[in-house]
This record gives structure tokens, sequence and C-alpha cells, in this order.
């Protein structure tokens, strides 16, 4: 497990009821309408179907790491400006085989389509965030519209989730998860760079830092318009890396006060930075606020990793960053604290990130 501070201090939490109630939703042909616990009546519609979509930006991981410097400084420039401007991109020629990415799909569809009783194995207990299901903070929240799988894989592992997960699944992430290690690494290691920090600084942060892993199906929804999949949030991540492991669309990101659907690229990867590069970067990179719908036929099913520094480290804006002109920056924060506060609350927005910067939120902080 990672460990007991972490799983017992991210708020109360039990398993609810709904993972089942969707999955007899859809199998009981004679359910035509969703439930209230699952209707979200103030959710907000794109504004483009797609006209925004050519201008998310690419970034080639193989021309990233090209030896000649000359070679790869547009790239680098374009990885500064995509993270400052937009917060998400996609990632192409990462290296990661065609072969472990079909895997991937294989077993995660097999694990999904297992009876709901063997699922429940792995469900979420009181007091916890990790394992199968939702998490419940009060007996009004709106439900997402999905069945998700969650645990944290590094620096520890709770014996009774990944230890225990079906063989095939398990060593495939095993090795998907080593090959997202090595891009995480290199990203992050890039970004250090352009934000000014010492080289060793980076990798020392997020060296062994937490880990955790996503899994989710978003069954189709009769009534599609009226649920949500996720809610909008942004990550309490340094970086996230989303695969669309079925090839169904679902995910939109908020930009400039607008919802746009993102269509990805066969084979890339999506990068999103999260809150707690935004703090590192003082501002500079923006983490970007995202959400999932949900199709009225298809099944979509994704899977997400999350890189975090170390629990035991202090976040806060790196020095060479600080602007004389702008209001000082709220100090460093405990990554336990800021871990606490994020699983604290139900996703809503970018409000993790917002607490940190109030007074509330400095009262918390350390110098």
């Amino acid at each position: 497990m990672v460990s007991s501070k972490p799983g017992s201090s991210f708020g109360p939490s039990h398993h609810d009821s709904g993972v089942s109630s969707i999955e007899k939703l859809i199998t009981d042909d004679s359910v035509i309408e969703v439930p209230q616990n699952y209707v979200i009546s103030d959710q907000e519609s794109p504004v483009s179907d797609g006209t925004i979509l050519a201008t998310i930006p690419t970034i080639d991981m193989r021309q990233l790491v090209l030896i000649n410097q000359s070679a790869n400084k547009d790239e680098l420039e374009k990885l500064h400006s995509t993270c400052k401007e937009w917060g998400i991109f996609q990632l192409v020629n990462h290296g990661v085989s065609s072969a472990l990415l079909d895997k991937v799909k294989q077993d995660l569809e097999a694990f999904f389509n297992l009876p709901l009783e063997e699922k429940m194995r792995y469900k979420v207990r009181p007091g916890d965030v990790e394992g199968y299901g939702t998490v419940v903070k009060s007996q009004d929240q709106k439900l997402d519209w999905g069945n998700r799988l969650y645990m944290f894989t590094n620096p520890r592992r709770k014996p009774h989730l990944f230890p225990e997960l079906p063989t095939s699944l398990r060593n495939t992430l095993e090795w998907y998860m080593l090959e997202l290690q090595r891009i995480a690494r290199t990203l992050l290691g890039f970004m250090g760079k352009l934000l000014k920090m010492k080289m060793e600084e980076m990798e020392e942060l997020f060296q062994d830092g937490l880990q955790s892993l996503r899994m989710t199906q978003y069954p189709p929804c009769p009534q599609p318009g009226l649920v949500g999949g996720l809610r909008p949030h942004s990550d309490g991540s340094g970086i996230t890396i989303l695969h669309q492991v079925n090839g169904v669309q679902g995910l939109q990101i908020k930009k400039d006060g607008a919802w746009f659907p993102v269509i990805f690229n066969h084979g890339a990867f999506v990068v999103n930075v999260g809150d707690i590069l935004e703090i590192l970067s003082d501002g500079l990179y923006k983490s970007i606020e995202h959400r999932v719908i949900v199709n009225p036929e298809k099944e979509r099913i994704s899977i997400a990793m999350f890189f975090m520094p170390k629990l035991e480290s202090e976040i806060g804006p790196v020095t060479a960053l600080r602007d004389p002109q702008k209001p000082p920056s709220p100090g460093k924060i405990g990554m336990e604290k800021f871990v606490e506060n994020y699983f604290a609350h139900n996703l809503n927005g970018k409000t993790p990130l917002e607490r940190i910067r109030t007074k509330d939120g400095e009262e918390n902080t350390t110098a």
C-alpha cells in the first residue's frame, strides 16, 4: 500500500451501490430513464463539434530526444508554449508498442466484463479512495456514469488490490507502467529544464514519487445529455498520461471558458499538466480543467496514470520563476497535506488548487 496515512486520511468514503446499479441499468432493457442520483442539471454543453480540434498541439517525443540540439529546439519551444497556453497535448512517437496497447485493451475489457461479484473483491473500503467503485462523501452527491478501478502503484501497493488482480492484467500493467515511467521521466526532465530548474531538482522531486492508475469503463447511457462520465476537474498530479483504450471519444477540455471535445489521434497519448506543475511553475504552466461525456451506444474505456512528487516532499514555486511584479505566492505545501486536501472533496473544477491559494491555504503552508 502507499502508506497507512494516505490510505486512511483522504476523507470519509464508502463503497456505493451505484456501481451495481449502473451495471443493472445497462443490462435491464426495461430501464429507459436515468436515476436522479446520476442526473446533472447544471452540465454545460460544448460550444463546438470540432472546429478547434486541429489546433490542439501535438508533441513528437522522437524530436524531443534528438541528440542534435538544434534539431530538437523547435520541439522544446513548442512543448513550453503548449504547457503555458493549453496545459494539454497529444504525444506521438512515444515508443510504446502497438502490441502492448492491444494487450492493455484486451486485459482491461476482460476485467470490466467480469461478473460484478468478482470485481467487488476490489471494492473501495470505508475510509479509502482506492479500489473498484465510487467514493461517496455525501448522501446528495451526484454520481458519475462510470465504473472505475483506482489504485496507487508506487511506492507501495495495497495487498488486496494490485497484487490480487488477474494475472494477465497485472503483468500487462507492470509492463505498461514501466513504459509510461520512461515517458514521464523524459517529459518532466524537459519541463524542469524549461522552467529553469536545476538538472537534479525535478528528478529528485519525482524520483520514486507517488504514482497511481485509474482505469474506467463508461457504459452507454440512454440519456447521455443528463449525466457525466467524469465531473469537471483538474488533476492533482504533476502530469497525467491518458490512453483511450478502445478508441471511443469522450474527453472534453475547458479552454477560454468554453468546453471543446478532444479527438485522439490513433496510438497517441494525451498528456495534461496537473495542479502540482502549475504550482511549481508559479502559474506559468496551466493545469487543464477537463471532463468526460458518455456515449448513447458505445462503451468507452480509458486508463490514466498520474505522476506526483514523493509524499515527504514540499512543493512550491521554483525560485527562478518568481516575478517580483506579481503578488507573492503561498509558501510551500507538504505533499502529504496536498494529497489529503485533494481527496477530501468531490471533484469540482480547479477548486483544490484555488483552496491552496486562499488565506486558508496559506495558513496550511510552511515557508
